[in-house]
């Protein structure tokens, strides 16, 4: 018998995805600055993260990172650098190179999901933070922990697309008027990628 608590954990799970992070951040840009398609492609690949780190909570993994002072240390500053890179290209696009950026082929869908899903494997805090919050609704006395964990994992996953998806095709709307004024979306491109840097500093700098 699994014996989930699984209304309450929807519940708390919408608002901590309805918090405005990295992944919200970066969802928005990308279809902002690319599109619905790369928006939603996004979305899809930080959902899929997030079933990565189910199955790594579910290996213990989260057990590892907490003992390991160095192994922590070593994927915040994989995280905090690769968020810190999209803000910089972000903050740096111009409006000459918005134009350019029209004409130009766009990266494949493959690539726009790997970038959303690697943004969200590479970040420790979501692993600690699975490893701490989906337990806290599975009953002690439960015949399959190991299952329980990875239906919670893969809810919270699914919610977060559900979530993120619609923001991204809210924001992609929005692009293509905003497209009409380059130098809004030069704004735009600049507000992002500072909140992309300010978030990357902020996890290089996070204790656990």
């Amino acid at each position: 018998m699994l014996e989930l608590s699984l209304l309450p954990f929807i519940a708390t799970s919408l608002l901590i995805i309805l918090t405005p992070g990295q992944d919200m951040v970066l969802v928005m840009s990308r279809s902002l600055s690319s599109g619905t398609r790369v928006g939603i492609t996004t979305a899809a690949g930080i959902s899929s993260g997030l079933l990565l780190h189910t199955i790594l909570a579910m290996l213990g993994v989260g057990t590892l990172l907490q003992a390991s002072e160095w192994l922590f240390f070593i994927l915040k500053l994989i995280g905090a650098i690769y968020l810190i890179y999209l803000g910089f290209k972000l903050f740096r696009s111009t409006d000459d190179l918005i134009l350019v950026n029209n004409h130009r082929a766009p990266d494949s869908s493959f690539k726009i999901f790997l970038q959303g899903a690697f943004s969200n494997i590479s970040n420790p805090k979501i692993m600690l933070f699975y490893f701490a919050f989906l337990p806290q609704f599975i009953h002690p006395n439960s015949t399959n922990p190991m299952l329980s964990l990875f239906i919670l994992g893969a809810t919270f996953a699914g919610l977060t697309f559900l979530v993120k998806g619609p923001i991204a095709l809210v924001s992609g709307v929005l692009a293509n008027k905003i497209q009409k004024n380059p130098y809004f979306l030069t704004y735009m491109y600049k507000v992002s990628g500072t909140v992309l840097f300010i978030l990357g500093i902020k996890l290089a700098l996070e204790d656990k």
